[in-house]
């Protein structure tokens, strides 16, 4: 989570650049500034306003309450409520704090230009947007029908689909779900448009103003009446004492006001917060910030040819610098793997990390064992696997500091450890009834704790810990022979065929040879399952993001992109059978590799395609990306890896000078052959230009190799 997203959930409230303010606009583009809110309270935003709330504390006669300019906060229980209605719990705590009624339908939640007028322009409304606005578009939907009342002539208008009367407003407008801005098709765009408006660099440098009024100095006292910021003086962290107020009654109705009020957030900071350092702040240009400025790096890095001509089957990139060993872990179709070190030489000049010593090197070295043909005892995995198990990046996991190596498809239904150092079995793990046939590993935490997650053909998943501290499946070293699983996913009638976890949602999604994908809590309760269109059958392939998006590869070629509650938000069909996918840490492109050879860059939310890359010769069988989103790494069907520069900003709103960029190609310029073959490393010098895909250059992927030194070209 971002650092303007975690203080917008602690402070409840006050929001900094909200898409609310052109709820009028055909389209909003958050990289441009015009869009962005004053951060001054929202009771001072209308200057005639301002004036009142001004002249409310200037002139105020009552001895026993000091003055304030704003009778409630910002945030309260109540206007969360509001905001909230249409979904539960919140509409049941509504009920139970109204009578078991709702609010009158002109005072209802109906629409977003509405609100923002009447946050402009009502005294008594002075109500911030909530967390829920950037990341819940069921908020905007009144999907269980819920009865909201009628006009006072009697009226009902706006009937759901089961026959609920909605009520209407004194205007006659139907009130059911929200009405949203021109600019937002649907819920689910206003939420992803809205959070890119509220993380956007142009507010990220004026966050300091934010925290200044919610957390610090402009809270209380002479500065928070100069910023027209004082509320109620029992909203404040000790105004009062309860504990001295003896009176049982008197207490009560205290608690309840200040409940009703609100409260403000703990004062951090008596002096001004710096702003937060930028790359804006050094271009000064806020459209164009330096963070963005394309670097002119070429498509691809290079090449790297194994010894073994095997299909390299499973990528796993763990390159973090403060790892004993950063490398990029390859696994080939005869179970060959190969631990091939890193070294980080892609960033900016002045970067933490780069030097000029660096400049030369090229990102991926060799296994030393695997380039010298020695020790490949210490790298071959020889236990036998079933027969009828065919070898795809399912069947590999690599742990997050690259040390030990998850292996399934044996023929006594285990799945078992390797370490990557010795090559040597260190764990047998016993739990299903039939063979294994797929791994998954969630983000690790801190220690390298991990869940493991293992399908089989018995039709179940199994949760697994993955301690990082005894390197063990499981929290008890005394107990290893016998692991038992956190828990037990249960729901389809098939083999499973391909797991994601994700530990940040606490969710795992699994797809089975025929069937719906489901989704389980990692405590093992079945949640949904996620229907796709009648074409989109037999799931091959699943990414999920930290934001509840779930993309799904079927066969053929056909995608889905599911919300966490199960709608399905896209859909799209490639002309390539696609081997693999993965989405960027922030879940907004996914990038997919198929038998074409071909790596393609999509938008998530839309499947708009972004970026074509140059094609290769041999079929894409794995893809990860580094540690730092600047390089991706793909495994090939002729035994190679391939190192591509990726550079997600360059396709980030607040980067793009056109709101359709099209896509770009790369030609490939070989150079002789003398001059390529070294190591069994080949170089490109890649030329960017913008040629139809048609006319797109192959990068040769030989499967020869040659010895030499090898060098930056």
């Amino acid at each position: 989570m971002s650092l303007s997203r975690l203080l917008h959930a602690l402070a409840s409230g006050r929001f900094t650049q909200s898409a609310v303010q052109y709820h009028r606009a055909r389209a909003l583009q958050p990289r441009c500034t015009k869009p962005a809110r004053s951060l001054k309270p929202i009771g001072a935003l209308n200057p005639k306003r301002a004036v009142f709330y001004a002249e409310r504390y200037e002139t105020w006669e009552e001895d026993q309450t000091p003055p304030y300019h704003y009778n409630n906060l910002y945030s309260s229980a109540a206007s969360t409520l509001l905001w909230l209605v249409r979904i539960e719990p919140f509409t049941t705590f509504f009920l139970n704090a109204n009578d078991n009624k709702f609010d009158h339908p002109d005072r209802t939640f109906s629409a977003i230009d509405r609100s923002w007028r009447n946050c402009q322009r009502n005294t008594s409304d002075v109500k911030e947007l909530i967390p829920e606005f950037y990341y819940l578009p069921e908020m905007f939907v009144n999907s269980n029908g819920y009865d909201l009342g009628v006009t006072e002539d009697g009226t009902a208008v706006g009937v759901t689909e089961g026959g609920t009367d909605l009520g209407v407003t004194e205007d006659g407008t139907a009130v059911c779900d929200v009405d949203l801005p021109p600019w937002a098709k649907k819920p689910e765009d206003f939420v992803r448009i809205n959070r890119m408006a509220l993380e956007s660099e142009f507010v990220s440098c004026q966050l300091h103003q934010w925290i200044d009024l919610v957390f610090g100095y402009k809270q209380r006292g002479p500065e928070a009446v100069r910023a027209l910021n004082l509320f109620h003086y029992l909203s404040y962290e000790g105004s009062v004492s309860l504990e001295t107020i003896t009176d049982t009654l008197q207490r009560e109705v205290m608690e309840t006001q200040i409940q009703c009020l609100g409260q403000v957030p703990s004062q951090l900071l008596i002096e001004p917060h710096p702003p937060r350092s930028s790359a804006m702040h050094l271009c000064f240009l806020p459209q164009s910030p330096l963070m963005f400025k394309d670097q002119m790096q070429q498509d691809v890095i290079m090449v790297l040819k194994f010894p073994s001509n095997s299909p390299v089957t499973h990528v796993a990139a763990n390159t973090l610098p403060h790892l004993s060993v950063p490398a990029a872990v390859t696994v080939t179709c005869s179970r060959l793997f190969a631990v091939n070190r890193w070294h980080n030489t892609v960033g900016l000049r002045g970067a933490p990390g780069y030097s000029l010593e660096q400049a030369h090197h090229l990102p991926i070295e060799m296994d030393p064992l695997i380039a010298n043909n020695s020790g490949m005892n210490k790298r071959q995995i020889t236990d036998l696997v079933d027969q009828s198990i065919q070898i795809n990046t399912h069947c590999f996991v690599v742990t997050a500091d690259n040390r030990y190596i998850l292996v399934c498809g044996f023929w006594d239904k285990s799945f078992r450890v390797y370490s990557t150092e010795t090559g040597k079995l260190t764990q047998i793990v016993f739990g299903h009834w039939d063979v294994v046939t797929c791994l998954a590993r969630s983000e690790s935490y801190i220690g390298g704790d991990c869940y493991i997650v293992s399908g089989s053909r018995d039709a179940t998943l199994l949760l697994w810990y993955w301690s990082g501290r005894h390197h063990i499946i499981g929290d008890n070293p005394n107990n290893s022979d016998y692991p038992a699983p956190r828990a037990v996913l249960t729901g389809h009638d098939h083999e499973v065929v391909c797991v994601s976890v994700c530990a940040e949602l606490g969710l795992v999604i699994s797809g089975a040879k025929e069937g719906p994908c489901l989704v389980h809590t990692i405590t093992g309760d079945l949640l949904r399952a996620l229907e796709g269109p009648e074409n989109c059958l037999r799931p091959q392939l699943i990414s999920v993001s930290s934001e509840g998006h779930c993309i799904i590869c079927y066969e053929r070629g056909r995608f889905c992109n599911f919300s966490i509650n199960g709608k399905l938000l896209a859909q799209m069909e490639v002309n390539d059978s696609t081997r693999a996918i993965l989405l960027s840490s922030d879940g907004q492109n996914l990038v997919t590799g198929g038998d074409n050879g071909v790596v393609e860059v999509w938008q998530a939310c839309d499947f708009k395609q972004l970026y074509i890359y140059p094609g290769c010769d041999a079929g894409i069988r794995a893809m990860d990306l580094s540690h730092d989103q600047r390089t991706l790494i793909t495994g090939m069907a002729s035994g190679s890896i391939v190192a591509f520069n990726i550079d997600f900003n360059r396709w980030h709103y607040e980067h793009q000078n056109s709101p359709t960029p099209p896509p770009a190609q790369a030609e490939v310029a070989a150079g002789s052959q003398a001059g390529r073959e070294q190591r069994g490393v080949i170089l490109f010098s890649i030329a960017l230009l913008a040629i139809p895909p048609s006319t797109a250059t192959h990068i040769s992927i030989a499967t020869h190799r040659s010895q030499g030194n090898t060098h930056h070209q």
